[in-house]
C-alpha cells in the first residue's frame, strides 16, 4: 500500500478462529463464580442436605417394600410401621424440595451478580482502549460480545451450574450408599464413569470448534443488521435490497450449518451414555436377582440398588445434557475475555500538573507516524500555531489530514518527534488533560438519545439553563429548537435522528461552545449540508472560533479561505503553506485545486 492509499485501520475481515484457550476460559469463569464463596458455601449446604434427602429415600422406601414383603410371605404386615416409612419418607420429599429451592435462590443471586461484575468490566476497558481497537473492529460484533455472550454466560451460570453441583454430590452420596448394600454391585456399578467420561471428553473434542464458529459468525450476523439498519436509505436508494439479503442469507446459513453440527455432535453425548447406563442396569438387575433367589441380599435392598443405579447414571446423563449449553458458554466467555485482555493505552508516567486552560500555542516537531510499521505515513511534519490562529488543512483523500489531529487529540501517539500545547509535550501530560482542551465539531455529528439540553450540555455538565440557552443562540440553533414539540426538553431518538442533518450540526457547535475549549478541531463540518444551512453554520462557527486556536479541515476550499493559514498535504508530507492569496499566486497544486472547485 502507498502512502497515498493509507488509511487508519480497517475493520477485521470477517473469518472465524478455532478456540485459543477452552480450559483457561472455563476456570477463570469459574475464578468469577468463586469470588463469591460464602454465597457458594451457601449453595453448597443446601445441596448436601437437599441431595441427602433425596439420597436416604431409596433406601427407607426398600425398608418399606421388604417389610410388604415379609408380610405377604406370612409373617404378616406391619401397617402402621409401613406408614410410619411412608410418613417419613413424604417428609424427605418435602425437605428435599425446600432446599431445592434455596440452591435455586443462591444461585440465581451469584448469577446476576457474576454478571453485573463482568458488564461493569467490560463497559469499563471499553473506556479505557485505544481508538485503534474501534477502528479494527465492527460494531455488531462488539455489541453481540458485550451483550448476547455475556447474556449467554448469565443465563448458564443461573440453570445449569446447580445442576452440576447437585450432580456431584449425588454421585458422591449415591455410591456411598451402595457401597453399604452391596461392594460388588458398585463396583459394577462404576464402570459407566470411565466409559461417559471418554465419550464425553471424545464428543467435546470435535464440537467446541463448532460452539466457538457459532458465537463468532453470530457476532457477524449482528454485524450485517446493525451496518443494513443504520445504512437502509442507503441501500433503499441503490437499490441493493437483494444483495444484502443474499449476504444475510449466506451468513445465517454459516450460522446454521455451525451450529446445528454443534447441536448435534453435542447432543450424541446423552444416548451413548443411555446405552452405557441401561448396560449397567441390565447387569445390576440380573446379579441383584441372583442374590436375591440366593438368600444373599433383600429384596427391598436390591430394589433400593436399582433405583440408586438409576439415581447414579442420572446426573452423568443429565451434565451430558448440559454440555452442549457449558460448552457454547465457554465459547462465549472467551469472546469476552478477549476484550478484556486488550491492551489498554499505554500507561501514563511523568505527568505534567493539570493546567485549567491553555493559551493554544501548538508546534509540531520532527512527527513522524504509521499505523502499520512498515508503512510509514507521516513523516518529519514541523508546524507551528501561534495563539488564536485560523489553520486550514487541504489535500486529497489519504493525505494525512485527518491523522494529524487523530494524533493532536492523542488518540494515537507519535512514532517520532514531538507535539507541544504552549510548550509542553503532549505526551507528558494525561490524554483526559489534552482533550479537555478541544472542542470537536465532526462531519458526522453525534448526539445521544436524551433531550436537547442535555446533548448541549455535555461538554459542560454544570452549565446553567441560562448557559446553555445563550450557547444555542450563539450557535443559531435557539430558533429551531424552541419550534420542537417540547422545546429544550425534547428527546432526541437514536443518532437524533429526528431533526434534520444541519440542525444537528448547529447543536453539536452549541454543545462546543458551552465547554468553552481552548483549541478548536473541525473536520467537514459543512459537507452535508445545502447552502443556507451551510451559510448559518459558517455564522456560527466563526463566532465559536473568536479566539481559539482552530483547525479546520474541508474540501470546499470556499470555506477556508480567511484562514490564516493553509496547510497542503499530499502522501503524508505538508507540501506547501501560506494564505489563500500567496498559494493561488504560488500555482501549484493549492492553486489547481481551488481551480477545479470553483
Amino acid at each position: 500500500m502507498s502512502k497515498k492509499q493509507q488509511t487508519p485501520p480497517t475493520k477485521k475481515r470477517e473469518t472465524t478462529q478455532k478456540p485459543k484457550d477452552t480450559k483457561g476460559s472455563l476456570l477463570r469463569l469459574l475464578r468469577y463464580v468463586g469470588s463469591f464463596r460464602w454465597r457458594l458455601v451457601i449453595l453448597s449446604i443446601a445441596a448436601i442436605i437437599g441431595t441427602a434427602f433425596t439420597i436416604l429415600s431409596p433406601k427407607i422406601l426398600g425398608l418399606a417394600v421388604t417389610e410388604l414383603f415379609q408380610g405377604v410371605s406370612g409373617e404378616g404386615i406391619n401397617f402402621f410401621l409401613v406408614l410410619q416409612i411412608l410418613l417419613v419418607l413424604g417428609g424427605l420429599y418435602l425437605l428435599s424440595g425446600y432446599f431445592s429451592y434455596v440452591q435455586e435462590y443462591v444461585m440465581v443471586g451469584i448469577a446476576q451478580k457474576v454478571t453485573r461484575v463482568m458488564r461493569q468490566e467490560i463497559n469499563e476497558k471499553l473506556a479505557r482502549l485505544p481508538l485503534h481497537f474501534f477502528d479494527t473492529r465492527t460494531r455488531g460484533d462488539l455489541l453481540s460480545r458485550a451483550m448476547n455472550d455475556l447474556e449467554k454466560v448469565s443465563s448458564t451460570l443461573q440453570q445449569s451450574l446447580t445442576q452440576l453441583i447437585t450432580s456431584l454430590i449425588t454421585m458422591i452420596g449415591v455410591t456411598i450408599m451402595m457401597l453399604t448394600i452391596s461392594p460388588l454391585l458398585t463396583l459394577i456399578t462404576m464402570f459407566i464413569l470411565p466409559l461417559s467420561l471418554l465419550i464425553t471428553k471424545y464428543v467435546v473434542a470435535r464440537s467446541q470448534n463448532y460452539f466457538v464458529k457459532q458465537q463468532q459468525v453470530l457476532g457477524i450476523l449482528n454485524g450485517h443488521v446493525e451496518e443494513m439498519y443504520t445504512g437502509h436509505q442507503v441501500v433503499k436508494t441503490f437499490g441493493r435490497e437483494e444483495q444484502s439479503i443474499d449476504r444475510f442469507k449466506k451468513i445465517n446459513t454459516v450460522l446454521y450449518d455451525s451450529t446445528w453440527r454443534a447441536q448435534f455432535i453435542s447432543g450424541l453425548i446423552v444416548p451413548f451414555l443411555s446405552f452405557v447406563g441401561n448396560l449397567v442396569y441390565v447387569s445390576v438387575c440380573v446379579i441383584g436377582a441372583i442374590f436375591v433367589a440366593g438368600g444373599r441380599m433383600a429384596i427391598g435392598d436390591i430394589q433400593a440398588f436399582i433405583m440408586y443405579v438409576r439415581l447414579f447414571s442420572q446426573p452423568i446423563q443429565k451434565v451430558a445434557s448440559i454440555t452442549n449449553v457449558v460448552q457454547s458458554t465457554v465459547a462465549c466467555a472467551e469472546r469476552i475475555f478477549e476484550i478484556l485482555d486488550e491492551p489498554e493505552e499505554k500507561a501514563e508516567s511523568n505527568v505534567l500538573p493539570y493546567q485549567t486552560r491553555t493559551k493554544g500555542n501548538i508546534t509540531f516537531e520532527n512527527v513522524s507516524f504509521s499505523y502499520q510499521k512498515d508503512q510509514p505515513l507521516l513523516q518529519d511534519i514541523n508546524l507551528q500555531v501561534g495563539q488564536g490562529q485560523k489553520v486550514a488543512i487541504v489535500g486529497p483523500t489519504g493525505a494525512g489530514k485527518s491523522t494529524l489531529m487523530n494524533l493532536l487529540l492523542r488518540f494515537y501517539d507519535v512514532d517520532q518527534g514531538q507535539i507541544t500545547i504552549d510548550g509542553n509535550n503532549i505526551q507528558k501530560m494525561r490524554r483526559v488533560d489534552v482533550r479537555e482542551q478541544f472542542g470537536l465539531v465532526l462531519q458526522e455529528p453525534w448526539l445521544s438519545s436524551s433531550t436537547v439540553k442535555a446533548n448541549i450540555a455535555y461538554g459542560n455538565e454544570e452549565a446553567t439553563e441560562d448557559e446553555i440557552v445563550q450557547a444555542a443562540r450563539a450557535a443559531h440553533a435557539d430558533h429551531f429548537i424552541r419550534t420542537l414539540p417540547h422545546g429544550y426538553e425534547t428527546v432526541l431518538n437514536e443518532s437524533g435522528s429526528n431533526i434534520s442533518q444541519g440542525q444537528k450540526q448547529l447543536l453539536t457547535i452549541a454543545r462546543a461552545l458551552l465547554s468553552n475549549p481552548s483549541i478548536l478541531v473541525l473536520d467537514e463540518a459543512t459537507a452535508n449540508v445545502d447552502t443556507r444551512t451551510e451559510h448559518r453554520i459558517q455564522e456560527a462557527l466563526a463566532y465559536l472560533m473568536e479566539g481559539r486556536t482552530s483547525f479546520i479541515i474541508a474540501h470546499r476550499l470556499s470555506t477556508i479561505r480567511n484562514a490564516d493559514l493553509i496547510l497542503v498535504m499530499e502522501q503524508g508530507s505538508i507540501v506547501d503553506q501560506g494564505t489563500h492569496d500567496e498559494l493561488l499566486a504560488k500555482g501549484g497544486f493549492y492553486a489547481n485545486l481551488y481551480k477545479q472547485h470553483a
